[in-house]
This record gives structure tokens, sequence and C-alpha cells, in this order.
């Protein structure tokens, strides 16, 4: 892990235990340093805002000192590749496709210096990363100003009481249509046990659809209001051919997320059972599965022991609920194996709906397994409360002026240039609108708005997905994680609750809404900020599926929220601004 990280550009920085940092020193001096003169003005631009960034995150983290450090530089740039055989131009991340990936440790504080090398504005965001009291690092178009194109900004956040598999990939425009994704495995403290045997090894998969098409054409489409057609291949880890290779009689984790932009994938491994031991930072319960579905948003954990004869076999992908099924295939390759793959690719489910039903039913959470914190999941009896609102969200893919665009309870959302978190900190009026969504359906014509929930700091929600269309759809809550207490066809009623799982329900970041049917979640809102709720669907996301939840209390306290940070970029109406 160290070799790969060191490559990435990481430095690791264990914190001095005697050391206590004053969240309300003055950091001006620190941040506002005399350079050495022989750096240009982008080399002493990024450097400041990597000492301001880290400084921010000493003054406002209030982290106990062990928790270690690591420190980042990424470059992101064009290249030209062929993922699917035809060469186009993706996105890198030092000179990588897919990006380096991120190897931390609960409660580590990354330190991540972004610099944009493209010709348009960017951002990553950090998908199942709750950014605990910090949405000013979410990396989404309402919480953070994009980086322009030659320079920087320094992420500060903490991975708080997390553990597990997730992802990071852009926000903005049609950018995760090229790439700019990664990995980002989030790994136990030496203290806290797991609930299962130590693995012999990790290895991480990126799964998800791809186009040949360029992303700014997609992009251009899109803006004119057409829909997209079906992707044109599967990759794996960028690729449609790859081998991960173990020791027979070996256990190994296998760390899938859907990285596409559309899709939900089944994965599977030829004359394989696998041990679902983890969703998106949630232990499980153990079940052996032949497949999984891994909807678009999602990460999940298995572990597959390597118990067969040896030799080669493979591991697939493919795509659901789709008119043409496409595949990509990889191959599990024993050390000791001399024989190739070989036999037909193990058959996945296609287009059954009720099968996925059925298996998501089957992912319990493990009450008596600690997660990142040493006290059990189960501690924690959800089922118990009862909450303060409901909010049921029915989607709807409508056309406005002339132009395909999707909604939710009629309102399809646009990004302000103003981002919403710093309209709200700067108290500018006129950004974004917190009566335009309303939190039931109603009829009525479909709208464009920048559209705002407002909800108050503990409140404890109930969030029906009503997908009334014919396609599948995948929703996610930036800062938080949610129990996924029931699935259903047909309209969701208040009768709908007699079917919750209270129990022992998943938690999760993003969950499945099947065709003509409602998925309820209960979360809560233990996280003040400014969060991102949105189709992980691409295309609905970047034409109007998506709003932002204001969390908020009057009470304001760095107990709830953290200050601004020293180096936030500022933009639109919030430019000249004083931080």
């Amino acid at each position: 892990m160290e070799k790969d990280n060191e490559k990435e550009g990481k430095i690791k920085v264990i914190a001095n235990s005697g050391f206590k940092f004053n969240p309300f020193f003055n950091l001006d001096f620190l941040c506002f340093p005399s350079l050495p003169g022989n750096l240009n003005s982008m080399e002493k631009q990024g450097l400041l805002r990597l000492i301001c960034g880290a400084l921010a995150l000493l003054s406002i983290s209030l982290v106990n000192a062990e928790n270690p450090y690591r420190f980042y530089t990424w470059t992101v740039t064009y290249g030209t590749i062929s993922p699917l055989g035809v060469p186009q131009q993706v996105i890198l991340i030092n000179g990588q496709f897919p990006g380096p990936k991120l190897e931390v440790v609960t409660n580590d504080n990354i330190i991540l210096n972004l610099i944009n090398k493209l010709d348009e504005p960017f951002l990553l965001t950090w998908n199942g990363i709750k950014q605990r009291k910090n949405s000013w690092q979410d990396g989404v178009l309402g919480t953070n100003c994009a980086i322009p194109p030659n320079s920087n900004y320094t992420y500060s956040f903490q991975t708080k009481d997390q553990i597990g598999s997730f992802a990071y990939f852009p926000s903005t425009q049609f950018h995760k249509a090229a790439g700019g994704f990664g990995a980002l495995n989030v790994y136990q403290r030496p203290r806290i046990p797991i609930p299962y045997p130590v693995q012999d090894g990790d290895f991480t998969l990126l799964v998800g659809d791809w186009y040949k098409t360029s992303h700014k054409s997609l992009q251009e489409s899109l803006d004119a209001g057409r829909s997209l057609p079906l992707p044109d291949g599967v990759l794996i880890n960028g690729q449609t051919h790859s081998t991960f290779t173990g020791n027979q009689g070996k256990t190994y984790m296998f760390r899938v997320s859907n990285v596409g932009l559309s899709t939900s994938l089944n994965f599977r491994i030829q004359g394989h059972k696998m041990k679902l031991v983890e969703v998106e930072g949630s232990h499980t319960l153990q079940n052996l599965y032949d497949s999984l579905d891994v909807h678009v948003g999602q990460s999940l954990s298995v572990l597959v022991t390597l118990d067969q004869a040896p030799k080669d076999y493979y591991i697939v992908a493919s795509t659901r609920f789709s008119r043409t099924v496409l595949t990509a295939t990889a191959v599990l390759h024993y050390s000791n194996s001399n024989s190739p793959v070989s036999g037909p690719l193990p058959a996945g489910p296609t287009i059954e709906v009720d099968w996925s039903v059925k298996q998501a039913r089957t992912f319990r959470w493990n009450l008596t397994a600690n997660a990142a914190r040493p006290n059990p999941q189960g501690s924690f009896h959800y089922g118990k409360i009862v909450p303060t609102k409901t909010i049921v969200l029915a989607t709807s893919a409508p056309l406005i002026n002339g132009k395909q665009r999707y909604a939710i309870n009629r309102v399809s959302y646009v990004n302000s240039d103003t981002p919403l978190k710093l309209a709200d900190y700067f108290n500018i009026p006129g950004v974004f609108s917190v009566d335009s969504l309303q939190s039931l359906p109603s009829g009525g014509a479909a709208f464009i708005a920048t559209s705002v929930l407002p909800t108050a700091l503990h409140d404890f929600v109930e969030i029906v997905f009503q997908n009334n269309e014919h396609s599948m759809q995948s929703f996610h809550l930036d800062g938080y994680d949610f129990w996924v207490v029931g699935y259903g066809y047909g309209q969701w009623s208040q009768a709908s609750r007699n079917s919750y799982n209270l129990v022992d329900a998943l938690t999760r970041h993003t969950a499945q809404v099947y065709p003509n049917s409602w998925t309820a979640i209960l979360v809560s809102l233990d996280n003040q900020g400014m969060w991102n709720l949105r189709s992980a669907i691409w295309e609905r996301q970047y034409l109007g599926q998506q709003f932002y939840l204001r969390v908020w209390t009057q009470t304001q306290s760095l107990a709830n929220e953290y200050d601004i940070p020293p180096n936030a970029l500022l933009c639109g109406k919030a430019m000249g601004r004083h931080l």
C-alpha cells in the first residue's frame, strides 16, 4: 500500500501526540508567509493554499492529536486512451485512468491539493464520505466554487468514524463521462475489530458503463434537450480485460463500486461464492451469493476464498434492466495456475426486477458488529424513533421549453453561479429558493428553480423516493448514510409502513428505486450543512433531478459546524467578500 501511495504523491505525517491546537488562533501570518522568489505565481498560490488548507483543518477539526494527516498533490489533465478500442479524450489524475487509489484509515485527516490543468472549471466529490460538520469540503457546485483552469484548491477533510469502500468522481459539467474517478478505501483502526478474519489481500474493482463519444459531445446533446443513447460498453478499472492474481486457499476482499453513468450492473466470479461483509460503511449479515447487483453510485465488499482447482476464472460485470446486455470480463488468476479461462461466462440475471428486489431485501445490518466505532451498530434503535417529518419525492421526466429535463416534485434544479453554501454564509439574497420544492408531490407543470428544502438539525426524517417511470433509478445523499427500510411496487402510502424493516435495515448512502416502485429511507439529520440529494443517474442529475437539504439550527457553534475555510474559493455574488 505504501509503495502505491508514494507514487501518487502522498506524504504521511503523524501528529505529535502532545500537540493541542487552539481553533481560535489567528492564522494570518501562517497563511500569508514570504515564499521563495524562484517560485512562479501558480506555484506560490498552490503552496499558500496547501498551507492554509492544512491549517484550516487543524484549526477547525478539533480532532484528537493522534489522528494522522495524509498529504496528497493531484494534477488533473486530459489524455488520450482507447478504453473500448477507439481513441478518445479522457480525464487523468496524476497521469492515471482511473485516478489514484486513496487508501486511508478511520479518522485520518486528508489534505489534498487538486491542480486543474483542464480547459474547464473542475471539482471532485467524495462519494459516501460524510464530511462531518464540514459541507465546505463536499466538492459539489452547491457548496464549492469550481476550480478554474490552471488553478488549484486544497481539500481538507476527515474520514470521521467511517470504514468501508467508497469512490470519488467529478461533480462538474459532464466530466464524469470522461473519467476522473477512483477508489477511496477506508480501513479500520488497529484497535477496532472487524467481524471477519483479516483478508489475505484486497482487490478494488471500479465497474461502470462507458461511452465512446467524448464527454463534451454528450454534454452538448443534453444541453440541446436530447437524451443519451445506451452506453457502448462496460469497463472494469478502466479496461475491458484485466487480471487479479491470488494464492490458492487464501481469502481476498473484492471492493466493488459502480462508478458508471446510468446502468445497474451484476457482478459475479466464475465458480466462486461471494460472502457479503460490507456495504458503504455498514457491516452486513454475511450471506453467500453467486452474483450481486450493484446499482449506479453504490459500493460493496465481498470476501472470496480461492478454494477451487488451480486455474483461471472469469470475473464478469454485465448490465441489468437494459435492452442489450453489455458485458466486461476480467480474470481471477490462481498463482499456481497453468490453465487459461475456459467455458461459457457464468450466467447472470438480465431484466428480472423481482430477482433484484428479493436480493436487496436480504442485505441486513449486522447488529452485533461494530463499524468504525467500538459500539455495536445495533445499539442505535432507529426503528423506535418517530419521524419528525415525512418527505415524498416523486420523479418525472418533463419537457420544459421544448427540451428534455428531469424533476423532483415538479422542480427541475439548475445550478447557481454562486454556491448555495456561500450565499447562506454571506446572507446573499436571490441565489436559491426555499419555497419552490414541496415535501409532498402536487399537480401542475414542471418548472426550473435552484431548490433548497429546509430542515432542522436533529430532525429524524422519513424520505420516500417515488419512481413513476419505467426506468431504474438511484439516489444519493451527501453528508449522511441512511436506513433503507423498504422497497415496494406501485404507489407508496402510509399503509406501506407496515412492510418496513425497523430492526436490521442496512445503512448506506445510495439507494436504488425500481421502475414504477418506491423506496423508503430513514435518516437522522445530525450533520449541519448544505447537502446535495441527487440522482446518481448522471444524465438525470445534470438535467435537474437534484436539490439541496439545508440542515440548520439557530445555535451557531463549532460543535455543530466548522467555519468557512480560509482558502475557500469565492465566485458569483460571493466574489470579493471577506472571509
